[in-house]
């Protein structure tokens, strides 16, 4: 299905605190994996998959997002400035995100993820047959084709999408005490976990209280009792950026050119 006019709308605003070092600076999604920030490598994944209409919103240094999409082409053009004029003149344009469309939405400092999205509720029209949702701060190379189609087979109110959790430590294949296999940072086999990802009805928007509303609480749980809520389970790549550790794993995986997110590396 064509999925150029439906949203995105990505969680920008939390303070990330777990990586404090950083978002004393910056919001978490400025934060970069090689060049560019994870927030970038979010919607470079939904551009390739042709939803170019994303929703930020906005928070904790939310000015910082702002900014950097306001001044996208400078950045990411060769430029030549007159110093006596101060013209601008563009001399080689070096992206191609020409296509998408941005909205920053300023939803508050300490807005909870449901009231975050709540608050886009006069930008999500009834035209769309849904919206999608994630968070600022993971990535993955979840197939956002076969996302959509399994939410609108399954004709639920909304679909999350699960994942098997990263190991935080390597683990061990153990016979008669001896290690038989080590494998470093592997998927674990435990259960599985909100990746974000999400697929939403417009109704689910009826379902958040107000502002204090986490997503992930009542309104989730709801969905669950009444069966309204699918999961498309994703078996990939699925990672987050919550520690500096994880931020260095990504950055490890992008430096090397084992990026698995990067599922649009041969749209060129």
């Amino acid at each position: 299905m064509n999925l150029s006019e439906i949203p995105v709308a990505i969680l920008c605003g939390g303070k990330g605190t777990r990586l404090r070092e950083e978002t004393e600076f910056r919001p978490k999604p400025m934060i970069r994996i090689g060049s560019k920030p994870i927030l970038w490598h979010i919607m470079k994944h939904f551009a390739h998959y042709g939803v170019r209409n994303f929703m930020l919103c906005l928070g904790y240094k939310g000015e910082l997002i702002r900014e950097y999409f306001l001044n996208y082409d400078t950045y990411n053009s060769d430029i030549l400035v007159e110093l006596g004029t101060k013209s601008i003149q563009k001399l080689r344009e070096t992206h191609d995100e020409k296509d998408w469309r941005v909205s920053l939405i300023d939803t508050g400092q300490n807005t909870a993820t449901g009231g975050r999205l709540k608050i886009l509720t006069p930008y999500i029209q009834n035209k769309y047959p849904f919206f999608f949702a994630t968070y600022g701060d993971g990535v993955g190379n979840i197939n956002i084709d076969a996302l959509a189609e399994f939410h609108l087979k399954q004709g639920k109110l909304a679909t999350v999408t699960a994942v098997r959790p990263p190991s935080r430590f390597g683990e061990l294949s153990i016979e008669n005490d001896l290690a038989k296999h080590f494998h470093e940072k592997s998927q674990t086999y435990e259960g599985w976990i909100n990746g974000g990802f999400l697929v939403l009805d417009r109704k689910v928007l009826d379902l958040i209280d107000d502002e204090d509303t986490a997503l992930e609480l009542s309104p989730m749980r709801a969905l669950a009792a009444q069966g309204q809520l699918a999961v498309y389970r994703h078996e990939g790549f699925w990672q987050c950026m919550d520690t500096h550790r994880e931020m260095e794993l990504l950055n490890d995986l992008d430096e090397i050119g084992e990026a698995p997110w990067k599922v649009w590396i041969n749209d060129r």
